[in-house]
């Protein structure tokens, strides 16, 4: 797996010791590293000049990183990784429905954190549609590949890295039902992991692109497997 190219990342970490281990680490993978000690001054900072990813902790004083990756999510698409010392899956899931891309455990390997960092980049750039070009049409949603955008009833929608990598695989092979295994290996590049990040994801999905949610007519519950595409077009 070839890394992504080198990026602008900002740390947010109120402890100096964890800060200056990941900044030192992405470092040498030579992307060009800041940090910030509070949730308000790394909000401040990424939406005067969005970096092209955001690792945050989720325990912050005053503005916490929850706090700052729904408030960032409103305003800019930056990729985010969220940092937790809580291990338990409800803090998981509510990072992830925030709009963090992905989320690491403390205390984690800086190793880890880096090759997480390297996938999150990659498809927030594009590389997983970089093998077809052109448009996914079905009716009044489309996804044009070439310009990485989202549109529904003609109207822009937003999706954060991960949301649109996993619309456009699901478009892709539309009927197919997949795992959430499954999915976590081919859009996420893990060969394991929480398949709640995947339910979460099409939670998200869901919300944004289906008139009701609860009754999805286009991504669908295949019970006792996963998921699948149902295209509506005729």
């Amino acid at each position: 797996m070839s890394a992504a190219p080198p990026a602008r990342i900002l740390v947010v970490d109120d402890d100096p010791t964890v800060a200056e281990v990941v900044v030192k680490y992405l470092e040498r993978d030579g992307h060009q590293v800041d940090s910030v000690g509070d949730g308000a001054e790394a909000l401040r900072r990424a939406l005067a000049d969005p970096p092209d990813l955001l690792v945050l902790d989720l325990m912050l004083p005053g503005m916490d990183g929850l706090q700052v990756c729904r408030k960032l999510r409103e305003r800019r698409p930056v990729p985010v990784i969220m940092l937790t010392a809580l291990g338990e899956e409800i803090d998981r899931v509510v990072g992830l429905e925030t709009g963090a891309d992905d989320y690491v455990t403390k205390p984690f390997s800086p190793r880890e954190l880096a090759l997480r960092v390297q996938s999150v980049l990659r498809r927030a750039r594009g590389a997983l549609v970089t093998t077809g070009t052109g448009v996914l049409r079905d009716a009044d949603l489309v996804v044009d590949v070439g310009a990485h955008e989202v549109r529904l009833g003609g109207q822009e929608i937003t999706l954060t890295a991960r949301e649109y990598d996993l619309l456009a695989h699901l478009m892709r092979n539309p009927r197919q039902a997949f795992s959430r295994a499954a999915l976590l290996n081919q859009v996420w590049g893990w060969s394991f992991g929480d398949s709640s990040t995947v339910t979460v994801h099409v939670r998200r999905l869901r919300e944004k692109i289906e008139p009701d949610p609860t009754a999805p007519r286009r991504i669908v519950t295949v019970w006792g497997v996963g998921y699948r595409y149902e295209p509506v077009a005729p």
